[in-house]
């Protein structure tokens, strides 16, 4: 029997060591007589109340004496996993065995009073708008950037004051578009030369204005054709015509050496720009000649008479073939890059398309409703076609000339006398009569304008691109001459110019050997 009750100590005090004393027992028992103890009052069955002879100042707490001395591997009773200690967020001191390294006063304020962390955590989630704006102040006191290193060892990169928009960067196609789509160009709205053109006549179904690839322009004024340098800014008068007569067409050949002449008469020279001197003469026409195109050493002409003729500048019998397909005056004529086939307009709304190997037109398109003049080949897709309509068409279509379709079309609002492409900026420039009397710029082949140039005071009767492609030529019936550099070289272009120019000169040297009788 246990003389006195097992006492059940605080572990916690450093302070106190757990014992218990057993009558007849002067030291302190070991974990295997406490477990034997433990086992002796179960057995019993001894009933905690006031008729038991054990007398307990506290209830028996054996779970706990168990865990505590109670070895593993050596009973039946698992000792249960323990909490993880918490740090005391103060200083306990037992009430048995007070602690007295500390004055009494600090000892009492410990106890009566909470610590500064519990202050300071207790304030800053009270007040989290103060704690940012004060951190904040004594961030610019300290001229510092919150949410930055202290320490730099290399500049900033700059960031620019706008957001970025994620979508404007990424949303982009990985193929480089047109250089037109890439980057705005200034595009002149004045001329930058006008010369003067007395005489000029004013005639929408002729075509007066040429420009060569060894940039000389011929102009043709009443009886008089007259040449312009523009490298040096020379002016000559090449030839004059009958008094009976007029100039009514001119057109340079590929290599820049010859000029063709078509007059009122039906007459057609040829003349060599190096020497001044008239070559041959080529007649059989019953009407004027109002257009010609080149084609290496084959000569077409258009009449007034609806015919168009090709003629062989080599042999004195210069007439090969005669084509019929206009019901009027041919007013437009040109030939493919490659010589496979012809495209004519005229003055009865109609659009031929000859294959060289015949004298039936291909395709005839009737899709416009006032007279054809202006024709143009896309210099990089030889297979398409555009063609533009007078004062009651106003119309720009472009033609498949393998098919025969309509690609597309677009409203100018104003009669088309000619148009011109850009091989560098994949452009084409369209020149206007009434009622605007103006140049427009189009892209291709999205048709969108680029802009509108006020360019003369009456329509705009002919046009012809610069070498390089980067000047246009105008003439009006305002009898002005003017220069637009409406396609200017950048970086970008230098070369591409560059490459364009050399494809010429290579094609001079071949075409220059040409004999003319």
């Amino acid at each position: 029997m246990l003389s006195t009750p097992m006492k059940y100590l605080d572990k916690h005090p450093v302070s106190c060591t757990p014992t218990s004393s057993i009558k007849g027992q002067k030291s302190p028992l070991t974990p295997r007589q406490t477990a034997a103890v433990l086992s002796h009052l179960h057995s019993a069955k001894r009933v905690y109340s006031p008729k038991s002879s054990i007398y307990r100042q506290t209830p028996l707490r054996l779970d706990i004496a168990v865990s505590d001395w109670t070895l593993v591997g050596t009973g039946p009773v698992q000792s249960p996993q323990k909490n993880p200690k918490r740090p005391a967020s103060r200083v306990q001191c037992d009430r048995f065995i007070p602690q007295r390294t500390h004055p009494a006063p600090t000892a009492t304020s410990k106890i009566t009073y909470p610590s500064v962390d519990q202050v300071t955590t207790h304030d800053t989630a009270a007040n989290p708008s103060e704690t940012m704006a004060y951190t904040a102040s004594v961030a610019e006191a300290c001229g510092l950037a919150l949410n930055t290193r202290i320490l730099a060892f290399k500049p900033t990169a700059p960031e620019s004051s706008r957001p970025v928009d994620l979508r404007s960067q990424y949303n982009r196609p990985l193929k480089p578009a047109a250089l037109t789509s890439q980057c705005r160009r200034r595009i002149a709205t004045a001329p930058e030369r006008v010369l003067d053109a007395p005489g000029l006549i004013d005639d929408y179904y002729l075509n007066l204005l040429d420009w060569s690839h060894l940039n000389k322009v011929a102009i043709g004024l009443e009886r008089n054709v007259y040449i312009w340098d523009a490298d040096n800014g020379d002016v000559s008068c090449m030839m004059e015509a009958k008094q009976n007569t007029y100039v009514s067409g001119i057109k340079w050949s590929a290599d820049g050496c010859y000029l063709s002449i078509g007059l009122g008469n039906g007459d057609v020279q040829i003349w060599d720009v190096e020497t001044g001197g008239k070559l041959r003469t080529m007649s059989g026409h019953e009407a004027r000649v109002g257009v010609l195109a080149w084609d290496k050493h084959l000569l077409s002409s258009g009449c007034r008479d609806g015919s168009i003729w090709n003629h062989d500048v080599r042999v004195a019998q210069h007439k090969i073939s005669e084509w019929r397909g206009h019901g009027s005056e041919v007013c437009g004529l040109e030939w493919r890059t490659d010589g496979s086939q012809l495209a004519s307009g005229g003055n009865d709304n109609l659009v031929n398309i000859w294959d060289a190997r015949s004298s039936i037109p291909k395709f005839t398109k009737t899709n416009h409703l006032a007279a054809v003049k202006a024709l143009s080949w896309c210099p990089w897709q030889l297979n398409l076609l555009c063609t533009g309509g007078g004062s009651q068409d106003r119309a720009l279509h472009f033609w498949n000339a393998t098919t025969g379709a309509r690609t597309h079309s677009v409203d100018t609002g104003s009669q088309v006398t000619s148009v011109r492409w850009s091989q560098v900026y994949r452009e084409l420039i369209s020149s206007h009569g009434f009622p605007n009397n103006h140049l427009s710029i189009w892209q291709y082949p999205s048709l969108v304008k680029s802009i509108d140039i006020p360019a003369h005071e009456s329509r705009v009767l002919h046009s012809c691109l610069s070498p390089d492609g980067q000047v246009l030529a105008t003439a009006a019936s305002d009898e002005n001459l003017k220069f637009w550099r409406v396609f200017e070289s950048t970086k970008r272009t230098s070369c591409h110019i560059a490459s364009i120019s050399g494809n010429k000169n290579s094609l001079q040297e071949m075409t220059k050997t040409m004999t003319i009788r």
